[in-house]
């Protein structure tokens, strides 16, 4: 018997069918209990903020608001996660020429009109002023005690209140994503950012933790220099949809919805597989090679030494990002990668360097969208679709080599059970 199981790919699924004697499992969310959804389960959150007066207790009328949230490279809602905020300032009597919606970019591509349109929806965007961060426009505000310089967007920095959004899910040297990452790296400078993630290397910085986690530790001191008023952090379950809002203060409300990530998401294993298939289950978080690497970083918690990553993902707008194009073009091999990383931590390069780390453990099987003499040229083996890379895995490791699939790489974190902390 084999078993059929449907991968994301851009806006369309390819299927893979394994023989259930080899697969070892399938990581998708846990059963747990939810109440509300949706725009509910955002303005139910509003209602009880954690560690925070309430949003209309905090602002008041005749202050300037801004409201931070994600690019087009995240998933979170936010044509669904702004109305319940909008609609209790204007309750309060916030003005809408008194608040500003300001994307978060960090180190991603500008975004056109239509793409801003289509994630606020089209009354927010014809009603406020929503715009890109301008990082070419930012107010210093000093630095961390690590050196990491507070350089926020102008509009942002200058705001009587800032209002941050995001959706939480696990990031590879941060711990969780959401809370301050909106401001830094969200609104920060290539340097700020630059120095913030050369923390990465530190073994504490990892997936799932968020506790002496130097990159966290650092982003969140930010925070004293630029403070976040309120945060709604949500977190979205495989469809991505809103299953569960937190509310209020940076830190308490964002350690709330990250013990209620791990509930959903934290996979225990019982051991490594020889094969292991992970999606970032397709668009948007699959735009790139520099998002998709996030699903193949999950990996390296789960394939065994000498074992084979098989990652899926389109890539259609190629790598994603300047640097990191460069580093993996120019290096002769992987380990010249990692060489590099430790000799000149450089953004960008640190996701080449990451992807370096899984090579030392695994070889990587992408199917993607991309041209295959380049995905040749930075060391992996290209495929046109997963079931062709599957068979070749088999070819290489042998018929009994057991696997393990990640249809959401991104999202699902695996730890074999002797190797938890």
């Amino acid at each position: 018997m084999k078993k059929h199981i449907n991968l994301g790919i851009d806006n369309r699924f390819q299927t893979i069918a394994i023989e259930e004697d080899n697969l070892l499992d399938v990581l998708h969310q846990n059963d747990i209990e939810y109440d509300l959804t949706g725009m509910d389960a955002v303005a139910d959150s509003l209602k009880k903020p954690i560690g925070t007066k309430t949003l209309t207790e905090i602002i008041q009328p005749g202050e300037s608001v801004v409201i931070v949230t994600s690019d087009l490279t995240r998933p979170l809602p936010s044509h669904q996660v702004l109305p319940p905020i909008l609609n209790e300032l204007e309750e309060i009597g916030v003005k809408d020429e008194e608040i500003t919606i300001v994307f978060a970019l960090g180190s991603h591509r500008k975004q056109t009109e239509a793409e801003m349109r289509e994630l606020v929806g089209d009354d927010i965007f014809e009603r406020y002023k929503t715009v890109d961060g301008d990082l070419d426009d930012v107010v210093h505000l000093g630095e961390t005690t690590g050196g990491t310089p507070i350089d926020i967007d102008r509009t942002v920095a200058e705001a009587d209140r800032r209002i941050c959004l995001g959706n939480i899910e696990y990031h590879y040297f941060a711990g969780y994503s959401g809370g301050a990452k909106a401001i830094m790296p969200g609104v920060s400078t290539r340097a700020a950012i630059q120095a913030n993630h050369s923390n990465m290397t530190h073994p504490k910085a990892t997936a799932g933790n968020a506790v002496d986690n130097p990159v966290r530790n650092d982003l969140e001191e930010a925070i004293q220099h630029c403070p976040i008023d309120f945060i709604v952090n949500v977190v979205l379950n495989e469809n991505k949809e809103i299953i569960h809002s937190v509310a209020g203060h940076f830190i308490e409300a964002h350690r709330e919805g990250c013990k209620f990530l791990d509930k959903l998401y934290l996979k225990p294993i019982d051991q490594r597989a020889d094969i292991v298939i992970a999606s970032q289950g397709g668009a948007p978080k699959d735009l790139n090679l520099y998002q998709t690497q996030k699903a193949l970083d999950n990996t390296k918690f789960a394939v065994a030494d000498g074992g084979v990553v098989i990652l899926v993902g389109s890539c259609k707008e190629g790598m994603g990002e300047e640097v990191f194009a460069e580093w993996m073009s120019e290096a002769k091999d992987p380990k010249e990668l990692i060489k590099r990383i430790e000799l000149e931590f450089k953004l960008g390069g640190h996701k080449a360097a990451a992807i370096a780390l899984v090579m030392e453990r695994a070889d990587i099987y992408l199917v993607s969208d991309m041209d295959d003499d380049f995905v040749r040229s930075i060391f992996m083996t290209p495929f046109d679709n997963v079931e062709d890379a599957y068979q070749a895995a088999r070819e290489k490791l042998g018929d009994d080599a057991k696997v393990l699939v990640m249809p959401y790489g991104g999202s699902t974190l695996p730890r074999v059970k002797g190797e938890i902390e």
